[in-house]
């Protein structure tokens, strides 16, 4: 994984200042791009250890086209909760009493989540995000009303049609983004069929280096290997290309601290080889193995 610690490096050397939509500013570079070789190992952070089980889950709710955070909550994933609590403070006039962040916010985050695992109508009230991925990836409303299983195209088309140049799948419908709790950062994805090995090429306009970059890569390698094993295929290459690359300023010191730690060995990731469908995985289908990193780096995120 030296290539993520080049690029963080890249960022620090040539990164400019930029405004941002949460108000914390970023140092940001436009236009790079990671290849990661799946036959060489799962790319999984080394130098932090990354919440493996928050990936899995993530890719498993995106699968089931949801878009309510009921699902990550009752598994333990809070990776999703911030957008959809700082909108329901806002939406009740609770801002100014609990202000981002501040202690008062965390403690009523603690109640927000408590209310949506146990109160099925607080959650499907206060716990949705709008069509954001899944619903893209698996529901993707036409015009005329009727709804496209981007997935499934994905899967068939690799099937029937591997030399095709259309194995695509976009996550910005221009008509929903609105509608969105965060438009999607992970936009849009290609498959590449060669040699018996499939690979997929994930262009990310807007990239969270050290948050969200580390989760993005293992996520897609990942997807990139269920889909492979779906469709008869061994995995190949996943390419990452990222539009604006950024480090929040308040990051800095853990990008620092990231920086000083040595690189280790990949580990192995075992799926469960019964598992045909791609819409069949479960959390347990999933084994990591020999994964050796550094403790892990907290940092927050930006809203």
């Amino acid at each position: 994984m030296k290539q993520y610690l080049d690029l963080l490096q890249h960022i620090v050397d040539n990164g400019v200042q930029k405004n941002d939509r949460t108000g914390v500013g970023t140092k940001s570079v436009f236009g790079y791009q990671m290849r990661f070789d799946l036959q060489k190992g799962f790319p999984l952070l080394t130098t932090k250890k990354v919440f493996l089980k928050g990936i899995i889950h993530e890719l498993i709710w995106f699968l089931k086209g949801e878009s309510n955070i009921k699902y990550l909550v009752d598994n333990d994933v809070h990776i999703w909760n911030d957008w959809p609590f700082q909108s329901y403070l806002e939406k009740n006039n609770l801002a100014e009493k609990f202000p981002k962040y501040s202690e008062e916010w965390k403690a009523e985050m603690k109640n927000y989540i408590e209310k949506i695992k146990a109160d099925d109508v607080f959650a499907k009230e206060w716990g949705e995000l709008g069509p954001v991925y899944g619903v893209q990836w698996r529901k993707w409303k036409t015009t005329d009303g009727k709804e496209i299983d981007q997935i499934q195209q994905v899967i068939d088309t690799i099937k029937n049609n591997p030399d095709s140049r259309r194995i695509i799948l976009s996550a910005w419908n221009v008509g929903d983004i609105d509608k969105m709790a965060l438009p999607p950062c992970h936009l849009l994805f290609q498959f590449n069929v060669a040699n018996g090995k499939l690979s997929c090429q994930l262009y990310q306009r807007s990239a969270d280096t050290l948050l969200g970059v580390p989760f993005n890569i293992a996520s897609y390698a990942l997807l990139t290997m269920m889909i492979a094993q779906a469709c008869g295929l061994e995995a190949g290459e996943f390419v990452h290309t990222l539009g604006d690359a950024h480090i929040y300023n308040f990051h800095f010191d853990q990008v620092t601290e990231q920086l000083s730690r040595d690189t280790r060995e990949l580990p192995t990731m075992k799926i469960n080889p019964e598992v045909k469908n791609i819409f069949d995985f479960k959390y347990e289908d999933f084994t990591l193995e020999n994964y050796n990193p550094h403790p892990a780096i907290k940092a927050p995120i930006a809203v």
